[in-house]
């Protein structure tokens, strides 16, 4: 079976708009967690997020007009797709586009228009509708975007799936890839839907964190026994995948192998996970039978770690049920106590950290860990970055639906 390598990152998140910001954020527990400014926060329960600053698509040569026609959660993708780019050396002018595919996950798309544009019907009529309305909101057109922008002709779709859908997004690349469907393919995921309707839709489903509004960054605290909910976040995480051997063709920087993938589902509740992570388990095994990696083999856990209640519990539960007594020797750390929940991008962001880490041989902590739960006792890495040689990574996408996808990376040593 052919390798898949990585060879490219682009990320645009709430604490750094390049992969060299964030990463160093990352290892500093630097939180991008604030009093949400995009809309008033006032009338809801929720006031905070991890909202994307200082963002510009000025790097794009798209004219004003253009770039005003373009969802914020396309333009995150288009930009990290071209530091992406940039970053594996890829030059598209000497490459066969119809062999380069974009496969890229959004959890919700693009409510912001929806309801700009509700507001102007129930005020002016049908007639005063956007024609851009639909192109604006549905969520394939991250991945489509990314396409017509770059001239790449290959296979290209968009995965939903919740907070899965970019770690399903990069599976599918790989799958793809192995089967030598594409040379190349871009994945990941884009999201920026912290809008009255996204935070409102998830303050009444109770999932967001309320206790901490005078301390945002205190409120995302996966595995910590004062956890109250995730907080909303924004952004994108890409990677440019290629089989191995076009990668050595072209002499490719590699960060790490993707090695491979395992999916389930609970199949028991919309948005609480199975009691006994029955699902995680299942997706966890799979990866690493596809990998052929032994449990005992992985050196590191970048875990879904939402910090709700039952989520981290129950992702707990499941690694122990995985790792057995080997899973009190593994570092695992949840990235979103910094950033925040990216939702349908959280995947491709956390993908990011493995190869990263496996990388750079540095493990980014879990921060906000200052009191210990019993039912979460495993090693969190708590609040500071620790060195590691790092082998091999697991990432955890565990979705409303009961949608679980895990992909394992491994160091590559030519």
């Amino acid at each position: 079976m052919d390798k898949v390598v990585v060879t490219g990152i682009g990320v645009i998140s709430p604490i750094g708009n390049n992969k060299e910001d964030f990463w160093q954020s990352l290892c500093a527990g630097k939180s991008g967690i604030g009093r949400i400014t995009q809309i008033d926060p006032s009338p809801f329960r929720s006031q905070i997020a991890g909202e994307v600053k200082d963002f510009t698509a000025t790097s794009l040569s798209l004219s004003p007009k253009e770039a005003r026609k373009k969802e914020r959660f396309v333009q995150f993708a288009l930009v990290a797709t071209q530091e992406a780019i940039k970053d594996s050396n890829l030059i598209l002018e000497k490459e066969d586009k119809t062999r380069i595919g974009v496969i890229l996950g959004s959890g919700i798309g693009s409510l912001g228009i929806i309801e700009e544009q509700h507001k102007k019907l129930m005020s002016e009529g049908v007639g005063r509708l956007s024609p851009f309305l639909i192109p604006k909101m549905i969520t394939n057109m991250a991945a489509g975007e990314v396409a017509i922008y770059f001239g790449l002709y290959g296979p290209n779709f968009c995965i939903t799936t919740a907070c899965a859908s970019a770690g399903h997004s990069i599976a599918m690349a790989l799958s793809l890839l192995r089967e030598k469907k594409a040379d190349v393919i871009i994945s990941g995921g884009a999201e920026s839907t912290i809008t009255p309707l996204g935070l409102g839709g998830f303050c009444a489903a109770r999932s967001l964190s309320t206790h901490y509004n005078e301390q945002p960054e205190k409120a995302s605290r996966p595995f910590d026994a004062k956890r109250d909910g995730f907080v909303m976040a924004e952004g994108a995480g890409i990677v440019i995948l290629e089989r191995l051997e076009h990668a050595l063709s072209r002499n490719a920087p590699i960060y790490c192998e993707l090695a491979g993938y395992g999916m389930s589902d609970d199949a028991y509740h919309v948005t609480a996970p199975h009691p006994q992570g029955k699902g995680a388990v299942q997706c966890m095994s799979l990866a690493l039978k596809d990998a052929g990696v032994e449990p005992e083999e992985v050196s590191y856990i970048n875990a879904h770690g939402t910090s709700t209640i039952l989520n981290d519990k129950t992702e707990t539960m499941a690694i122990k049920e995985v790792f057995k007594e080997n899973a009190r020797h593994i570092p695992i750390s949840s990235t979103k106590s910094m950033t925040g929940h990216l939702l349908g991008a959280a995947g491709g962001v956390e993908a990011i950290v493995c190869c990263l880490a496996i990388k750079e041989k540095i493990i980014p902590p879990t921060i906000n860990y200052e009191y210990p739960d019993p039912e979460c006792d495993l090693d969190y890495v708590p609040n500071k970055a620790r060195q590691k040689d790092v082998k091999i990574a697991l990432s955890n996408s565990l979705g409303f639906g009961g949608h679980n996808v895990s992909l394992v990376f491994r160091e590559y040593k030519g």
